[in-house]
């Protein structure tokens, strides 16, 4: 008999055929002609409710973070690994460098003076800054500078490049929709130029991208047609952290804005049309007072999160963690998420609890398969 990787077995449970000699040559017939029955396996391709493989997992920065620093004494940045970048590995996937199935994550680690590579590829890509400054991203030429609070977008099959200016080293966070372009047999990548020029290692306050596309509800007539993606390159985070404030002061002045009660968020959004910045990737920015607690909800994809600031308690599905700064956290798809907010002007600029979130929205919502829903509804 030729080998085949089909393996049915006949069972005796409600709705499956009674088990026969006759049923068993009909399972050995479809093993040998590659075909397996819906009757078999209706409950796991077709469940009453997603059963995602990727399980919640909390990643604590300060381990991330040292052993980034041992990876820096370690290991070169150059070309053959072009990056020192370390994947967050989701513990239900099987030891793949995947946070979920569609998001990748890791934390990215440049040493003083040090160039990463330049190279494209068609996964789409951002870097957020938790903490430091002084490396500059160079996105098609133009420097975009890095600094805490910082979300920096970048679309697919754009020329990129990081170079570490400063005396001291730098680690971000990177994500992109690696898995799902993996799944889908679609990614692309391409080596660039070995150095970057000397204007593009300079250090501008503002890159070209940020002076054309960065004033708020005034898009350039001039610009003419962009590519996928948001054209703007840094979303700041003084931009950020004001209109959460400023939608939280507005709440206690009694006027709408909140999610709800204590619970501020803003989405970063293409300048061209106002959608997601990423085909694939949506990205959010949520702040929650100390004391309040998020409704519990659940929704189709899976996120990843980052602890800016202050401290807390999340609960996904039947797991709890205290959180705080750095600490990163994945939600599987319909598992029911909530937070809570303890943190405080001793470990919270804002005195808030702040979250960096990224999910894979865009694709589910695309596909018309995106749902969410609050517990109880």
């Amino acid at each position: 008999m030729t080998s085949t990787p089909v393996r049915l077995r006949a069972v005796d449970a409600p709705g499956q055929p009674d088990v026969t000699p006759e049923l068993e040559d009909l399972y050995r017939g479809f093993e040998a002609e590659l075909l397996v029955p819906l009757w078999t396996e209706i409950g796991d391709l077709m469940p009453v409710r997603p059963r995602s493989r990727a399980v919640p997992h909390v990643w604590r920065w300060d381990r991330l973070a040292r052993l980034a620093g041992e990876a820096g004494r370690l290991v070169p940045v150059g070309r053959g690994g072009e990056r020192r970048a370390i994947a967050l590995a989701n513990p239900g996937l099987d030891g793949r460098p995947f946070a979920t199935p569609t998001l990748w994550a890791a934390i990215q680690y440049l040493l003083p003076g040090e160039d990463a590579p330049e190279h494209r590829h068609t996964q789409h890509a951002f870097r957020f800054v938790v903490e430091g400054s002084g490396v500059w991203t160079v996105v098609g030429g133009d420097p975009v500078p890095m600094n805490r609070g910082d979300f920096l977008p970048q679309a697919g099959w754009n020329w990129h490049a990081h170079h570490n200016a400063t005396d001291r080293p730098m680690a971000w966070i990177d994500g992109l929709d690696i898995p799902f372009q993996y799944l889908t047999e679609s990614q692309f990548f391409e080596f660039g130029r070995e150095e970057l020029s000397e204007e593009e290692r300079t250090t501008p306050e503002r890159s070209r991208s940020e002076r054309l596309w960065g004033h708020p509800g005034l898009r350039p007539v001039g610009a003419g047609r962009t590519a996928p993606g948001t054209p703007l390159l840094s979303y700041k985070w003084e931009y950020t952290d004001r209109a959460l404030a400023d939608q939280l002061a507005l709440e206690r002045e009694g006027h709408g804005g909140v999610v709800e009660p204590g619970h501020a968020a803003v989405r970063y959004s293409n300048p061209v049309d106002g959608g997601d910045v990423l085909p694939t990737v949506r990205a959010e920015f949520h702040r929650v007072v100390r004391g309040a607690e998020t409704a519990p909800v659940r929704e189709t994809g899976s996120g990843v999160y980052q602890v800016f600031d202050g401290s807390g308690t999340v609960t996904v599905g039947d797991r709890a963690w205290s959180v705080t700064r750095g600490d990163l956290f994945v939600v599987p798809s319909w598992a029911p998420f909530s937070v809570r907010s303890e943190a405080g002007p001793s470990d919270s600029d804002s005195g808030a609890l702040d979250l960096f979130r990224f999910t894979d929205a865009p694709v589910f919502e695309a596909l018309h398969l995106h749902r969410d829903t609050e517990d109880g509804r």
